[in-house]
């Protein structure tokens, strides 16, 4: 080698040897940086990890850290504070933590973590270490190692119990609202701000003839649906015009009606829906008015009818309050009283009318008023001409519309000309009764006067029949025989017509009487020939009466029978019928019958089918009175040859 060669390498090796100290230098410098990022980067990871752990500490949100199997290694106060376990000296696995019904869905969700390695927005129910449960909103991930090896997972637990519950009561609500605007009676559009069908129901279905299901609606523009069913309605371009007007004024409208062509009356309401200062909306209800609309005229004019009749009707009405203050008065009272309305209005109706104590009667049936009762009364009142009359009055109670008492309405009848046709049949009544005890004493004193005279002619012809014995031939003692039959028929008959006028004179008084034991004393006082059977087919009642006078119906009433029998097996039946209010007798025979022709006339004064000396034809008028005082009635019905049954009732006592 030469020595160029030679200083050439220890040059080369000279420079190589710098080199390397240089890189040396280099590289020691670039390591102690090196070193000191290194420890800085080891305290900033420190700081990070100190800043990390109090952020996890130290959220309003549990944080969760749990191993791959499950086990939980980490809670922060919050998770503490939600679950109630405290992991210090507790072990817990996640799986004991999920709700029985959502651990199908919480598995998806645990393998969606190992394969993706996060999962977000998980919602369950969760158990707490006291077994309530809660539901909790979930977002976690996986922690890795410097490897990318999976170590453990992390979650950040919200919960959201309140918020579920919230839910579901908006829900209810919805749902509820949702079903009640469905099935409303109105027709319901809620439109968007642009006039686009948000939300209607099946009644505007209904309403408009839309053969679609609501939901079908929305979206639909309003404005030319409206175009295409304006032919609905009755004036299709007054329709369009006032849709327009209303939204362009944007201003509530209540009360619109429409009428469509085929008859129905559709009531129609608008309101804008703003929220703060902006339109979000507009809200149209349709309401089937027809029935209303039609009551409502229908009783207009009812009311007006009836306002007619009661202006115009013959009966006097007046309405008060409860001060007794007139309020009203119809056109019949204002003739009646002489006063007009506006004469009345406000005053006092008992202190303006009433007179002779009227003022108190009024006063009393007013309190009646109030306590909510009706009545009736007379009362004498003076009218604006001084002219005294007398009205009926039926008063009732008025009420409003809560059912209070404000008042009371009264019907005025003027009975002026009744009262007065009283007050004379009174006086009538009155000069009957003296006239009647005037014709009674009357015919007391001509019976007597009458009696006397015939007892002289009948003892005048004892004796001149006693003068002339022996002397008097056949023909002159048949006359005087004729004579004293005569006077004898001459004084049962004033008799009669004595007790005729007698019975009238209802002034004894009322007793009990056993008519069973009275028919049976009269039936053995009576002379009943041996061919003729009296019998009894039922207990007689004990009635209230006059013994006599009742003696005297039951007496003739078997003479008759007894004196018209031609049969040979004579037959009398006494029978009683209890009815509501009367007892009805009959007293049935088999005699001769009476023809239908006389059934009347039997009962008048001095009418007798058969003349006999014993018979004055006044008996059966004087039974027929007698019956009448009783508040009774008598009849009969009979068949010629056969027999004849009279009928009578006497009233019960009440």
């Amino acid at each position: 080698m030469s020595q160029n060669q030679t200083e050439i390498l220890e040059r080369a090796l000279k420079r190589e040897k710098a080199a390397r100290k240089a890189a040396e230098k280099i590289l020691e410098e670039k390591s102690r940086e090196l070193y000191f990022t290194s420890q800085r980067l080891e305290q900033l990871v420190d700081e990070k990890s100190s800043q990390l752990e109090g952020v996890f500490e130290n959220i309003i949100d549990a944080y969760v850290v749990m191993d791959l199997k499950g086990n939980v290694i980490k809670f922060n106060e919050a998770a503490t504070k939600l679950f109630g376990y405290d992991i210090n000296v507790e072990v817990i696995n996640v799986q004991n933590l999920i709700y029985k019904k959502d651990y199908q869905y919480a598995m998806e969700s645990f393998m969606e973590l190992a394969d993706k390695g996060f999962f977000k927005d998980y919602e369950a129910r969760v158990y707490t270490k006291s077994k309530e449960v809660k539901w909790v909103h979930i977002n976690a991930s996986v922690i890795f190692d410097k490897d990318k090896k999976p170590l453990a997972a992390q979650g950040v637990v919200r919960d959201i119990t309140d918020q579920k519950k919230s839910e579901e009561k908006l829900i209810e609500s919805e749902n509820r609202l949702a079903s009640l605007v469905v099935n409303l009676d109105s027709g319901i559009v809620l439109e968007d701000e642009n006039r686009n069908i948000v939300l209607t129901n099946n009644k505007f279905c209904e309403l408009f003839g839309i053969n679609v299901s609501p939901k079908d609606l929305v979206g639909i523009d309003c404005k030319a649906a409206s175009e295409q069913n304006k032919v609905l309605f009755k004036n299709p371009e007054a329709f369009i015009e006032r849709m327009r007007a209303i939204d362009a004024d944007k201003k509530v409208v209540l009360g619109d009606e429409l009428e469509m062509l085929d008859g129905k009356i559709l009531e129609r309401n608008y309101t804008p829906i703003v929220i703060g200062e902006k339109s979000k909306g507009y809200l149209w209800t349709f309401k089937d008015v027809t029935l209303n609309r039609t009551y409502r005229k229908s009783l207009e004019a009812q009311k007006q009818k009836y306002y007619n009749i009661i202006a115009n009707m013959n009966l006097g009405m007046v309405e008060v309050n409860k001060n007794e203050e007139i309020l009203m008065v119809n056109q019949s009272f204002e003739r009646m009283s002489g006063y007009s309305q506006e004469e009345v209005k406000g005053k006092n109706a008992r202190e303006l009318f009433a007179i002779d104590g009227g003022s108190d009667i009024v006063l009393e049936e007013n309190k009646k008023r109030l306590k909510g009762q009706s009545s009736s009364y007379e009362l004498k009142v003076k009218n604006r001409a001084g002219e005294v009359k007398y009205l009926l009055i039926s008063g009732a109670p008025n009420y409003n519309i809560d059912g209070e008492v404000i008042g009371s309405i009264g019907i005025h009848l003027d009975i002026t000309e009744i009262k007065n046709l009283e007050l004379q049949k009174e006086n009538l009544l009155a000069k009957l009764e003296k006239s009647n005890d005037e014709l009674q004493e009357y015919a007391h004193i001509v019976s007597h006067d009458l009696k006397s005279p015939l007892r002289s002619i009948n003892a005048l012809v004892s004796w001149l029949k006693e003068d002339n014995k022996g002397i008097l031939d056949d023909a002159s003692l048949q006359n005087f025989g004729l004579i004293e039959s005569t006077l004898e028929k001459m004084e049962q008959l004033i008799t009669d017509v004595l007790n005729y006028s007698s019975v009238g004179a209802d002034n004894t008084i009322k007793a009990d009487v056993d008519l069973n034991s009275m028919v049976n004393d009269l039936v053995s006082m009576l002379y009943i020939p041996d061919h003729i059977k009296i019998e009894t087919k039922s207990e007689l009642p004990i009635v209230k009466g006059d013994k006599t006078k009742l003696q005297q119906v039951f007496q003739n009433l078997i003479s008759n029978s007894v004196k018209f029998i031609d049969k040979k097996c004579g037959s009398i039946i006494v029978d009683v019928e209890d009815l509501k209010n009367h007892y009805k007798f009959s007293i049935k025979d088999n005699g001769i019958g009476i023809e239908k022709k006389y059934h009347d006339k039997i009962f008048k004064i001095f009418h007798s089918l058969k003349k006999s000396k014993d018979s004055s034809g006044i008996g059966l008028s004087i039974v027929k009175k007698i019956i009448a005082l009783h508040e009774g009635d008598i009849w009969l019905e009979s068949e010629p040859n056969v027999g004849t049954t009279f009928y009578f009732t006497l009233k019960k006592e009440q």
